[in-house]
């Protein structure tokens, strides 16, 4: 296995984990109570983008040739950043 591969197998996984978690939040925003719902229903979005992001930064690295791929990571590691300091701002507005 290559770096390349080694990296965007990690990222493939992270991005499953992080999918696990959102629907967790979802589902807590779900069952919220109406005055509190609609802004966790907007955090759950946020995070679904972020997310998207992130997955676009994978397809890149993943499509990139042995020699770009190493450019790219830096700003997939940018979306992944971002997708940590989202859901962890999340978690913290979901307890």
């Amino acid at each position: 296995m290559t770096d390349k591969d080694a990296y965007v197998q990690k990222l493939h996984a992270k991005l499953d984990e992080w999918n696990a978690e959102i629907d967790k939040l979802k589902a807590k925003a779900d069952k919220a109570e109406a005055d509190s719902r609609a802004e966790y229903q907007k955090q759950v979005e946020y995070l679904r983008n972020r997310q998207e992001d992130a997955e676009k930064k994978l397809e890149e690295v993943r499509d990139a040739s042995e020699g770009a791929w190493e450019d790219l990571k830096t700003g997939a590691q940018g979306a992944w950043d971002s997708m940590e300091a989202a859901l962890k701002s999340a978690r913290s507005k979901f307890s």
